[in-house]
Parts: structure tokens; sequence; C-alpha cells
């Protein structure tokens, strides 16, 4: 064999004696594994030998039978006690190194102690007490292979320390009987040797394998912490968006109601952006609202001795929670100081720009009872300063309450209205990113009431919701859109929207499974989504209402993702076939890198879900090729059409299908 064969296979097996130091979480692994197996180790050692030295009591001198087994036996009782103290002692990587080293040479004095004083006792006893001791040594060493498997040069040194000698020993006596249990010894050892290597190899594997778990685990942790972070983060501004805005406002307005002191919600609009933005384009406009956004931010952090969580719901408004027990002195004060930050000059490369902004407050508990009311209005503040004090700050008052009565005409109207004849329903395509291929179509609902005329879903909506009608208005409009469903192709879907009564009231669901039953569509062709605010609103029950409809087999949308304020924890609890990604995050998708990042992170949170990604608001080719390349399964917008009235579907799908083959046969050819 060559020198340098010799040399690597020697070091090899060396190091097979050695404690390694390049693993420190192997190593803290064998450490923690090994103290708990430590007492085992020493309780076989002090028992047997203990049971060998009474057996020589009356035939061995004293000094072999009482004074080396105690000795033995006090320095065995010493090396448990110091192991059982470190199961509550924290150890770095070096201290747990050099005791598992400590550990390892000690197993040579030892084991050649408890070996010699065998050997020294075995000539006084009979034939008996000889096999006692060769019974002794086996089963004594076999032990302390089990309970040294954990370190494996410990192990190893036991085992040579002591079978080596043994059987040369019990071979020199010429007694076949000895001779053949040196032999069964040997053989048993040997099997334990191999045992010892295979579990010490998946001892290791295991160790190294929860490492990677772990990072893998803290990967994902990162990963999920940034997404919500970036799911509450506006993607132009970087403030808190409307989903941490209505998080914090629910928080202050439960601790303000407990501890009976009041919380106001401001809302702030910016007036004269609006035309900036159209002069000048984002360009401009993108950096005027981050501008006053810091601006407001700096107030906001200055003011005292009241704390004021600030965001930016969307557009051009500002969101304010002022707590600390303000008084209407105070939020005229912090109006003011906003307003006068606003005013100041904007200067953006040639364009020198300057705007105001509206404020409208509202607090708790002179105006609302809950936080929604309070932040209906502090809105309806907001609307009065913008319509009578342009660029003032208007607080909620009795007199405002008079004026927001004034709503109950809509909710008059809607309370007599006929929904089979006075509610339209349009259709707005939703279609497959790659192929272009309508795959489905969302309804929508259009109130034509006589005596107001066009009224719009966000105004008609909420008022069926504050007055219980919202469920005979669904009901009513899902029979509709169930029957012009029937007449499209197989493979297209319907698209329908259902509100948090819908899914939270008691029984709320049953009504429409009736409906889905009776309309003759099959129930997989159907899409219901659900908001997230709607989610929130009761989870248990829409969890149940969601369990309900995907039986039958229909599927769950999570609509206008990233606008409410749910708990990511409550999305991963849902059955969701589809997340839809909210406009807002779409429109600057190619000019905002932050919006980029904020559309591919939530494709990727879809991706590890499994579930669809439908993005709304497409209104460019730009835009679709930005979100084909992050991996978006489904687009709907302006882009492809705008909702369209049920009679047109059959002429929009049929000229798809010629633009499509044209567009096969431009390829082919």
């Amino acid at each position: 064999m060559p020198v340098v064969d010799l040399k690597s296979h020697l070091a090899a097996a060396t190091r097979l004696f050695r404690v390694p130091a390049d693993n420190p979480d192997l190593t803290r692994a064998q450490f923690d594994a090994f103290s708990k197996q430590i007492p085992l180790l020493y309780f076989i050692l002090i028992s047997n030998t203990i049971a060998v030295a009474y057996t020589y009591v009356n035939v061995a001198p004293d000094w072999l039978t009482m004074i080396v087994p105690s000795v033995l036996t006090v320095l065995a009782g010493l090396r448990t006690f110091w192991w059982l103290r470190q199961r509550h002692i924290v150890r770095s990587d070096a201290d747990i190194l050099r005791n598992l080293r400590t550990t390892n040479w000690l197993a040579l004095p030892i084991g050649a102690g408890f070996a010699a004083w065998s050997f020294a006792l075995y000539p006084y006893g009979d034939s008996f007490a000889k096999s006692q001791v060769a019974f002794y040594m086996a089963v004594t060493v076999i032990g302390c292979i089990f309970s040294l498997m954990h370190l494996r040069s410990a192990a190893l040194i036991v085992t040579l320390i002591v079978d080596v000698p043994y059987v040369l020993f019990f071979f020199a006596t010429g007694e076949p009987t000895l001779k053949a249990i040196a032999v069964n010894n040997l053989l048993v050892s040997g099997a334990m040797v191999t045992v010892l290597f295979i579990y010490y190899r998946d001892f290791a594997d295991l160790v190294a394998s929860r490492k990677s778990l772990l990072a893998q685990q803290a990967a994902t942790q990162a990963l999920s912490d940034e997404n919500f972070r970036l799911a509450n983060l506006d993607s132009l501004t970087e403030l808190p968006n409307r989903r941490r805005f209505f998080a914090e406002l629910s928080s202050a307005f439960a601790d303000a109601e407990r501890r009976n002191v009041r919380v106001a919600v401001g809302i702030i609009d910016l007036d004269g952006f609006k035309p900036i933005n159209d002069n000048y384009g984002h360009s401009v406009g993108d950096p005027v609202l981050i501008e006053a956004g810091r601006r407001i931010r700096e107030v906001c952090e200055g003011f005292g001795p009241q704390r004021v969580e600030f965001a930016r719901l969307g557009g051009d408004e500002f969101g304010l929670v002022v707590c600390g027990d303000p008084d209407d002195v105070d939020l005229l004060r912090l109006g003011e100081h906003i307003g006068g930050q606003i005013k100041l000059p904007y200067q953006l490369d040639t364009a020198h720009t300057g705007l105001s902004c509206s404020i409208g407050f509202a607090s708790f508990p002179n105006s609302a009872t809950t936080s929604e009311e309070l932040y209906e209005c502090a809105d309806y503040s907001l609307y009065h300063a913008k319509r009578h004090l342009r660029g003032r700050t208007v607080i909620f008052s009795s007199e405002l309450e008079a004026e927001i009565r004034s709503r109950v005409v809509i909710e008059n109207l809607l309370r007599t209205a006929d929904f089979s004849t006075e509610m339209d329903l349009v259709f707005q395509p939703i279609v497959d990113a790659m192929s272009e291929h309508t795959v489905g179509f969302e309804v929508l609902a259009r109130w034509r009431s006589a005596r107001l005329g066009l009224i719009s879903p966000a105004d008609f909506i909420p008022a069926a919701e504050r007055i219980g009608l919202i469920r005979p208005l669904t009901q009513a409009l899902l029979v509709r859109a169930l029957a012009i469903a029937r007449t499209w192709p197989d493979h297209v879907r319907l698209s329908f929207n259902l509100s948090a009564h819908d899914v939270c009231a008691a029984e709320g669901i049953l009504p429409l499974i009736s409906i889905i039953e009776k309309s003759g569509l099959p129930p997989h062709r159907i899409d219901f989504e659900i908001t997230e605010t709607a989610v929130t609103f009761d989870f248990v029950r829409a969890q149940q209402s969601i369990a309900m409809l995907k039986a039958m087999s229909c599927g769950i949308s999570l609509d206008d993702f990233g606008t409410g304020y749910s708990s990511l924890s409550h999305v991963h609890r849902l059955p969701l076939d589809k997340i839809k990604i909210d406009r807002s995050f779409v429109s600057d998708i190619n000019e905002n890198p932050v919006s980029h990042k904020i559309i591919k992170s939530l494709t990727g949170l879809c991706d590890d879900m499994e579930i669809a990604c439908v993005v709304e608001g497409v209104e460019t080719r730009a835009q679709l090729d930005s979100l084909r390349r992050l991996g978006c399964d489904f687009i709907q917008g302006y882009y492809f059409a705008k909702p369209m009235a049920a009679v047109a579907i059959g002429d929009y799908l049929a000229k798809e299908g010629q633009r499509l083959e044209g567009t096969r046969a431009k390829v082919v050819a």
C-alpha cells in the first residue's frame, strides 16, 4: 500500500476517536443528548460494580472488594452529578466542545480502570464467580456502548480499551466456556459498533436536516413578515396604507372605549391636486403626494401630548387617528398645522406647485359609538369641508348629523325599489393572462332609480347593507346572473360578489345554495368573490359559509386584496381558489419599483399557497406584459373590455375567437 494511502487511512481512523470541531450544531446536539444518557451509563457501572464486589467480598482482599470499587463508584457518582448540573447551564459552543473532549478522553482511564479491576478480581473466585466477572464485563460494556451512542468517539474508545483485553484475557485462560463467551462478546460488540456507526450517521443527518428546516422556516417567516409589511404599506409614499389605518383605528377605538376617553378620526383631502396631476402627469403628481405625506407625518410626529397615527387611504386622501383624549381645540390646532405645511410651495424641477387641504374630524364618544360610524362621520365632515369650507378643518357636529340623515332618501327609495326591473346587470371579462382567452365574467349591478336616475353601487350597496336589504338584493341578482350564465359556453365561468352580510349572517348562505341548485348552472362554473372586510366581519361564520360553497364545488376568490385589513393568517386558513389583487397596485407598476415589488410578493404568495392570481385594473399593454412576467394568471380591466350588457357577450366572445384564430394563423404562417 502506498505511503500516502496509509497515512490517509491512519488519519481517518484517528478522527474516529476524536470529537469533531467543525460542526457546532452537531456538537451541541451531541452534548444535549449525551447529558440525558450519562446518568444511565454511570448507573449501569455503579450497580454492576457493587454486585460483583459483593460476590467477592469474602474471597478477595479488601482493597479489591472495598477500596477500589468505592473509589471507582465515587468517581462515577461525581461525574453523574456534574453532568446533571449541565442540563440547567447555558454554555457556549467552545465550552461544549471542551467538555465533550474531556469526557472523550476520560473514557480511556475510566474504562481501563474498571477493566483492570475486573481482571485483578477474577483469580480469587470459583467458576461461578469467574463467570460472573466475564458476564459483568460483557454486559457492562454493551450497556456503555448504548449509553455513549451520541458520542461515537467515546463509545469506540470504551469498546477498544475493554473488549480487546477482554478477548485476549479469557482466551488465555484456556477455559472453553470462557473462550466461547469471549468470541460471543466480540461478535456482539462488532454488531454494536456497526449499529453505532449507522445511528451516528442518522443522528448527524437529523441534526443537519433540522438546521436546514430551521433555516427554511426563518426564510419563510422573513418572507411572510416582508409580505405583511408590504401589504400594510402604501406603494407610492411608503406610509401605512388603508389596511393599516383601519387596524389602528379599531385598536385605538377599543382602547378609548375601555378607558372612557376621547379618540378622534381625521380624513385629509388635498385640494388642487387633480389639476397638478392632469397638467404635469404622474412624474410631478407622485412626488407631490410623497412630499405632502412627508409634511403631514412630520406634523403628526411632533404633535403633543396626543399620539397621532397617520396613513394614506388612497389617491390624495390621508387618514389620522388621534389618541390621548383630544378635545376640539387640539383637533383644530392639528388641522391648522397640517394645513399650514401643505400650503407651502412645492418645487419640482421647473414646475412650481401649490395646494391646500380640507380636513374632516369626528371624535368618540361625541359623534359615534362604533369605529365604523366614527370614520363615516369624519368622512362626512370632509365632504362638508370640500363643499362649503374648502381648505379648512371641519369637526363633526349636530348640524352635520342632521345633514347626514338626508341619506335616508336613498335608503327609503331602496326599500320600495323593484329589484327585477330597476337593477341592471353588466359583465366584465376575466382573461387568461397568457392566452388572452376569456375564462369568465364578473357580474356588476347598476341601479336606475325612477326618481334619482343612475345610482352608483358605492352608494346603494352600503345603503342596502345598512337597512338589511343586501341579502334579498343579492338573491335577486344571483337568480338573474345564473340564468344569463347558462347561455354561455361551458368553459366560461361566472364571478359573483357577496357582501359581509351574505357570508356572515346566520343561515345567510342557505338561500344562495338553493338558488344555485335550482338554476341548472353547474356549481363548478361559479366563483364567489368575497372581500377581506367581509372575512374579518365574522371570520368563523364566514369560514363556515365558504366551506359550504366549496362543498358544492363553487370557487372562492378573495376580492380587492390589499385594500382591506384582514390578517394573513386568516387568508391562509381559508380554502381559496383565487386572490384578486386590487387595481391600486397596478396603475404605476411600470413606473414605481415599490408597486412592482408588491405585485411580485403577492404573486409569490399566491404561488406558495397554490392558488390563482387575478389582477384588476389593467388598462395598458405595458401593464399586461409586466404582469405576465411576474406570473399573474388572470387579468381584468379596460385593456380587454369595459363592463358590458348581457346581450353583448355573444358578439364579444365571437370577435375574441376570430382575433385569437387570426393570431394563431399568423404564428403558423
